[in-house]
């Protein structure tokens, strides 16, 4: 169902709203227990504050441990590791480590993973006096929370400050025929009964080509469907191009600038059929709708409470992720880009600092970006494209995995590092990495970015040996060789 269009929670009688129990008077109130709503209430409870976290689900830990993040990661590496792809280049295109890989190898290690994630989190709730209700939260004004309860119980609690920090939910729109089976959301493939022998996936983001790639990995027929030209249009445009060109080598086919105008059933095959705006039809077993999310704000009553939301349903705040109303902050990916688990909790424990006064050192503006595809993309600072808006003088220094001794022992042929650097001042201006171990590899040059580390960082200093760090000093190397001598 469409966002916009849930019914929207019953407001509180005026007199209603304010008989609320001495005890349910809290300091901070966060709603959503995912990874800004779980570093929001953890920080406030160190603060000295009393904290409620109100949890729509059965668990806490929200979307990124039960449907997004660790899910998708979980089932990335569980299929890698199914698959033999990893050692592939050793014993044979044709290796497998299990020759049938059903759904259910792939959920039981995700289930295992999740439930141990969940009482991870609640033990820190515990160790930190944090309350937790399970509910559906909804404004009655902006310090007072309505939770609907499982059984239909209707509790009120008053809070002085408040965080959402709801997350998102898939885009549903109506012209796709969902049937939780074969014609999902990202949401519902965790659910899936069997692996498919083709895949259509509409929407080229994030999500999708994590997914789309995975699948591929399982050697299932995938196509990658989207209306724009351009896929993962803040990555370096060398990246993406030299992973679509794995993935093209792979059988991946790509239908970039194409609009799905309505997809249906071909009873005779069993298949569905995805009509594209240009005539074409793209076939297949399943369809992954991942189009895109919206912010999950539609039953949480922000009109009792003076605030709007943009047309996808995210909150808009202010540099202290403070929304227009005084006590009322919001976090996490309810308020948009970068929309990543790691800047959430960031976002989390500055809200809360600042909504308190409390001193904190300045967040370094330099934040890694990971996307957990097969291979890994990861990335931190400018892309080449940037450098060139902005006129400044660069050098790129490129280290391929194949050049490095550990690369050699893993069986790699693929795998990239691009360092950009300042042909003026010689500093490091962005690091970018697709390969495995991508997301790992990339806080070498984040921390050498937060402080100002230059190029000779990499040549002057030493690397264990064998690893794949050793490529940041070949991409120094690389550099230093067309630099101008000064």
């Amino acid at each position: 169902m469409n966002a916009k269009t849930e019914q929207k929670p019953q407001v509180l009688p005026e007199k209603a709203k304010f008989k609320v129990n001495p005890q349910n008077h809290y300091d901070l109130i966060v709603i959503g227990s995912g990874p800004g709503g779980r570093s929001a209430a953890i920080q406030g409870a160190k603060l000295g504050k009393r904290v409620l976290v109100i949890e729509k689900g059965h668990k806490i830990g929200g979307v990124s441990v039960h449907t997004g993040t660790i899910p998708s990661k979980t089932m990335r590496e569980t299929v890698l590791n199914l698959s033999g792809m990893r050692e592939r280049e050793f014993y044979g295109l044709s290796y497998r480590v299990k020759e049938n890989i059903s759904a259910q190898d792939i959920l039981e290690r995700l289930n295992k993973t999740l439930s141990h994630e969940v009482e991870i989190q609640e033990i820190q709730f515990q160790r930190n006096q944090v309350e937790t209700l399970y509910g559906m939260a909804s404004f009655a004004d902006k310090n007072h929370i309505q939770i609907e309860m499982e059984h239909g119980e209707n509790v009120i609690v008053r809070g002085e400050t408040i965080i959402i920090a709801v997350g998102t939910k898939p885009y549903r729109p109506d012209y796709v025929p969902f049937n939780g089976q074969t014609v999902i959301d990202s949401d519902e493939l965790l659910s899936m009964e069997k692996i498919p022998s083709s895949l259509a996936v509409v929407g080229a983001g994030v999500i999708g080509l994590e997914y789309a790639t995975i699948f591929s990995a399982l050697d299932v027929s995938v196509t990658l469907i989207d209306p724009r030209t351009k896929i993962l249009d803040f990555v370096d445009r060398e990246i993406i191009q030299y992973m679509v060109n794995q993935l093209r080598d792979r059988g991946v086919t790509f239908r970039l600038g194409h609009k799905v105008e309505s997809i249906e059933r071909d009873e005779v095959s069993g298949r569905h059929l995805c009509h594209l705006h240009s005539g074409r039809l793209v076939k297949a077993e399943m369809v992954l709708f991942a189009a895109g999310r919206v912010g999950s704000t539609s039953s949480l009553g922000l009109e009792n409470c003076g605030l709007d939301v943009d047309e996808r349903g995210r909150v808009t705040v202010n540099n202290d992720f403070q929304t227009s109303v005084d006590n009322i902050y919001a976090v996490g990916d309810v308020i948009g880009f970068p929309s990543l688990a790691s800047t959430s909790m960031e976002q989390g424990r500055v809200a809360v600092c600042r909504a308190y006064n409390q001193p904190m050192s300045t967040t370094s503006e330099y934040f890694p970006y990971g996307i957990y595809s097969v291979p890994e993309i990861s990335m931190v600072g400018m892309t080449e494209e940037d450098v060139q808006k902005r006129n400044i003088p660069y050098e790129v220094g490129v280290a391929r995995f194949r050049e490095t001794a550990r690369g050699q022992i893993m069986g790699l042929t693929t795998g990239l590092m691009k360092c950009i650097f300042s042909i003026k001042t010689r500093r490091l201006l962005g690091v970018h990495i697709v390969g495995e171990g991508a997301t790992e590899l990339v806080h070498i040059g984040q921390a050498v970015m937060a402080h100002k580390g230059k190029l000779n960082f990499f040549i002057d200093n030493t690397f264990n040996y064998p690893t794949l760090a050793e490529a940041y000093k070949i991409a120094a190397l690389d550099a230093l060789g067309r630099m101008p001598v000064k």
